[in-house]
């Protein structure tokens, strides 16, 4: 970092000159208690929210209270310094960003200070995430109105800033209807305490208004989601004078917030949801308003293109999701047929079940996310996110809104507050070129003048920012807009909080966070088919909505298990992505991909592949931690552990190969031996090392065979060691198992009794080639010639998952081509390959194919792997299993979870009488991460998230499932409990069904 920095920038505000930042971080971190970050790692995770705009700022503060505010004002006022408050970086329309001091109000000043349910209040910090309020009030059946999709990471402060909403406004209203009192810091470090009758407003405010009085009445359009601009018309006196109330959606340009008084509201004991089918968005717009007088507690909508398949929705094109609420489930039902019966419908469905109506606005709330990309994988982004008309009016906006698009050749996906008239919709904007920039402002300016035609707002939920408030004028025009000014001047008379904002605003397509992203595409190792096989478009997938920064998950979901364990920003996905992007852009991060910032935020990543699945944009860390390890280490000295650890496969083999486990086994079991071995291969001193089994699976294998001659089978030899001629075998009959290095060397009793239970359910099964030609092709099933014999050299196949997962992609793509000249017999046969561990079948599915696409032999065996349960319900469907009748307690695989889906394995558990639900989250072994020196407290914190906690409140009969041999070992040294394959336990219950007959 330079030791002095432009901050005027393209704010628009003050700044004139130039700063000295070394002065600057000095004098804060001699002022203030909280944290004072100036290097490139804390910059660089601020420069963006979750809109299109990128500033970066000179330094970021974390406050510990509001005399660290108002310390924070007075340094940067004294330098002309611009400071911004930023939550939880969810706003989409840029406000959350800036070129000067941002406030990060998440670290510290997130307390409920006290919640009075005899009042129905809460006194609550800005910091303070929304979901924590609502955990607190549910007990006392109160909770906090407004509900913005993002609520399990937005925080008070920056809804109070937004003056967000929610779906559930058609009922309790917006963030400023729910304000009663505010406790506010002006730049110039006046302590104001804002309420109704002017209530702590500053000099000169109400003399403004009083002046304005037929302006403020006049001015405003009518309608419930009216959020653009200074909400000036609160301080009419019919209106109760309410300073609080006009201080709300002001984005942080008045004062900073430190702390809100604010109200509460009854929670209906017992809810439903009515899901309502209509041919097309029109359709389901127009419905909307009529609903409005039954009293429902929502009315969302949302269209078929951001409908996952299988979602269990109605037929229809459109769905309004209609909540009601009762005192008891079936009052709450009864009002959601009385719903259904009003409203013209072509399909409908009533939901009671809690957990059923959580998988439903599950979807609603991750449209922000499923919105960054239209069908055919064309990304799309934000700009004109939610701007609102009346209700009434939606269903003819709507099609206006489809017109204009067409005229602009653009495409769009609207959802969200139908109910309010208020609109969500991410538009296929070309905003890397000057022509699609140009594009991008055309329709952004006649948009708003359709929106202004139907008397409505630019927005209606999440703010101006630099995305409209250039705009403006269009909706206020230039009087009131002028008198948004002299407001803004009574407030913050130097321009000192977040300019360019609201007023005197930058211009909409200026500060575009892709204009930094290089030209042209970057050299990379995986494929990204899904990003058209660019590096630069794979990062952009992360827009910021931040569900990957929830503390808490339920269910199966396991993004973000290093964010959970350490509560910093560089270690959620999005920080990740930040820092990526940066790398990228090269203006912070100047390192590219020998960054140490970027290498020290992945550090922490345990690649579980959550974000995969959890993350609604897709984002795919594990990848692009593997592929800036491949980039970062190219021709330098690797850690410790990326030796011992990612090439474990062949350490492993060589020692199986030199009967070495016994004294390996005992060296490992020697204190001071083991500790000298841990600390040269960059283990951790506090775990211990796995014991290999005396007797690799394939061992086990071949002298079962010889003691069986004849059982089994395999398209390239009968004990997987010698070429045959390749059988045409029966549909279903013939399976090839997979033993991978863990199955191999270390569990083999899981092999054993996969073995067991698949020949139980009637198929045969048969181990990999291990024979490798060194000319010709031995693997062609056909060769026999003791030629040919006597040239090929044994191997053994492999996932690559090790050398992934350390960034030796170079090495993994050889041992994935080798993999698959062993395996070419088994995929000309069309045999599926049934694996058991899940990180090696994810390997298989995912980086295989995208590591070596330009091979087919990699596309058809990432279709032929199947894992343990996929087989028997596939292969093996008129088997019964064994009845096991006990409970279940462990983990599903993260990586299972993310890639694989374990439906499956919910089936064939609930048909054995395994009853009771798998946690999500990860482990936190995560292969080589856990056993990495330096990571094991995080390690730990992880599996004390979900996974130790379920085992321990485990009854003594509950069976410990872990398919992954990670998490049996994490249970193992952290907990002292063995934890089982699903395998082991259905062989266990094969052979006492035996014993028995």
């Amino acid at each position: 970092m330079t030791d002095r920095a432009d901050v005027a920038g393209d704010t628009g505000g003050t700044g004139t000159g130039v700063t000295d930042v070394a002065a600057l971080a000095g004098a804060l971190r001699k002022a203030v208690r909280g944290e004072v970050g100036f290097d490139v790692t804390a910059r660089a995770l601020v420069t963006m929210d979750a809109s299109n705009y990128r500033r970066v700022p000179l330094g970021v503060v974390a406050p510990r209270d509001a005399d660290d505010v108002a310390a924070v004002l007075e340094v940067c006022r004294e330098r002309g310094v611009p400071v911004v408050a930023r939550g939880g970086g969810t706003s989409i329309a840029g406000q959350a960003t800036g070129t000067g001091v941002v406030l990060d109000f998440t670290r510290h000043m997130t307390a409920l200070v006290e919640l009075d349910p005899g009042s129905r209040t809460a006194v609550v910090q800005p910091g303070l995430v929304l979901d924590r309020l609502q955990e607190a009030a549910a007990p006392h059946g109160l909770r906090f109105g407004p509900d913005p999709s993002t609520h399990g990471r937005c925080t008070l402060g920056g809804m109070i800033g937004n003056n967000s909403c929610g779906s559930h406004s058609v009922a309790w209203g917006t963030t400023a209807d729910s304000v009663r009192e505010l406790s506010v810091i002006t730049a110039r470090g006046r302590r104001l305490r804002l309420g109704q009758g002017w209530a702590g407003a500053p000099d000169g405010l109400r003399e403004l208004a009083e002046g304005e009085l037929a302006r403020l009445r006049t001015g405003f359009p009518d309608l419930p989601r009216r959020i653009s601009g200074y909400a000036l018309d609160a301080l009419l006196p019919e209106k109760g004078a309410d300073v609080a109330r006009s201080f709300c959606g002001s984005e942080g340009t008045l004062g900073i917030l430190t702390e809100a008084v604010v109200r509460l509201v009854d929670s209906p004991r017992a809810r439903a949801l009515a899901v309502l089918a209509y041919a097309d968005e029109s359709s389901a717009a127009e419905a909307a308003a009529g609903l409005l007088p039954l009293g429902p507690l929502t009315v969302e909508g949302m269209a078929a293109d951001l409908v996952p398949a299988g979602a269990g929705l109605p037929t229809g094109g459109a769905w309004l999701f209609v909540e009601t609420g009762g005192e008891t489930a079936a009052e709450a039902r009864a009002r959601a047929e009385e719903i259904v019966r009003a409203a013209d419908v072509v399909d409908s469905l009533v939901v009671t079940d809690p957990a059923a109506q959580r998988s439903l606005w599950r979807i609603r709330e991750d449209a922000a996310g499923t919105a960054t990309r239209m069908p055919d994988g064309t990304e799309a982004w934000p700009g004109w996110e939610d701007c609102a008309v009346p209700p009434a009016r939606l269903g003819g906006y709507l099609r206006e809104f489809r017109a204009l698009l067409a005229a602009h050749q653009l495409r769009g996906t609207p959802y969200g507050h139908f109910g309010d008239g208020c609109i969500h919709v991410r538009v296929d904007f070309d905003l890397l070129t000057e022509a699609g920039v140009g594009r991008f402002r055309r329709f952004s300016e006649e948009l708003a003048d359709l929106v202004v035609a139907h008397g409505g707002s630019l927005s209606g939920e999440h703010g101006d920012g630099q995305a409209r408030a250039e705009l403006l004028p269009r909706m206020y025009g230039a009087e009131m807009v002028g008198l948004f000014e002299r407001a803004k001047a009574v407030w913050d008379p130097d321009d000192l909080l977040n300019p360019g904002m609201l007023v005197r605003p930058a211009r909409l397509d200026e500060n575009l966070r892709f204009s930094v992203l290089p030209r042209r595409p970057v050299d990379v190792a995986f494929a990204y088919p899904a990003d058209g096989g660019d590096f630069r478009a794979a990062v952009r997938r992360c827009v910021g909505v931040a569900k990957c920064r929830t503390t808490t998950v339920s269910g199966p979901a396991v993004m973000c298990p290093s964010f959970r364990a350490t509560g910093e920003e560089e270690h959620s996905t999005r920080g990740r992505a930040r820092l990526l992007h940066e790398m990228l852009a090269g203006d912070l991060v100047t390192d590219g991909w020998r960054s140490p910032e970027v290498l020290g935020a992945l550090d922490l990543c345990l690649s579980c592949k959550g974000c995969r699945s959890d993350c609604p944009a897709g984002v795919d860390m594990a990848t692009y931690k593997a592929e800036f390890l491949h980039h970062h280490y190219a021709d330098r000295r690797r850690p410790a552990a990326h030796h011992s650890m990612g090439r474990l496969p062949e350490w492993l083999r060589w020692a199986s190969r030199a009967r070495l486990a016994p004294l390996l086994n005992t060296l490992a079991a020697t204190r001071p031996v083991a500790g000298l071995g841990k600390h040269l291969a960059g283990i951790a001193p506090e775990r211990d090392i796995p014991r290999l089994a005396p007797r690799t699976f394939t061992g086990w294998w071949r002298k079962r065979k010889a003691a069986t001659p004849g059982a089994g089978g395999s398209p390239a030899g009968g004990t997987g060691d010698h070429p045959a001629p390749t059988p045409t075998p029966t549909p279903g009959d013939l399976v090839v198992l997979w033993p991978d290095t863990f199955t191999e060397h270390l569990a083999p009793s899981v092999g054993q009794a996969a073995v067991r239970v698949l020949e139980a359910a009637g198929l045969r099964v048969a181990l990999p080639p291990t024979l490798l030609p060194r000319k010709g092709a031995i693997g062609d099933g056909g060769t026999r010639s003791a030629a040919a014999l006597l040239t090929a050299r044994r191997a053994r196949v492999c996932c690559g998952l090790t050398y992934v997962s350390t960034g030796q992609l170079d090495r993994a793509r050889t041992v994935l081509r080798r993999t698959l000249d062993l395996m070419e017999p088994v995929l000309r046969a069309g045999v599926p390959v049934v694996v058991l561990e899940p990180s090696c079948a994810a390997a298989l599915r995912t980086d295989l194919p995208e590591l070596l696409p330009d091979d087919p032999r990699a596309a058809r065996l990432s279709a032929a792997v199947l894992t343990f349960a996929e087989t028997l319900e596939r292969h093996a469907p008129h088997w019964t299993p064994p009845a096991v009748d006990r409970p279940v307690a462990g983990q599903t695989h993260c990586h299972q979870h993310a890639v694989l889906g374990d439906a499956p394995d919910r089936r064939l558990r609930a048909a054995a009488g395994l009853t009771g639900e798998l946690s999500g989250g990860c482990c936190g072994l995560a292969g080589n991460f856990g056993f990495e020196k330096g990571h094991f407290e995080v390690s730990r914190a992880c599996a004390e998230d979900r996974l130790l906690p379920s085992v321990r409140q485990a009854s003594e009969d509950t069976v410990i499932l872990a398919d992954g041999f990670s998490c049996r070992t994490q249970l193992d040294q952290l907990a002292g409990v063995r934890g089982r394959h699903l395998a082991e336990v259905l062989a266990e219950a094969l052979d006492r069904a035996d014993g028995e007959r």
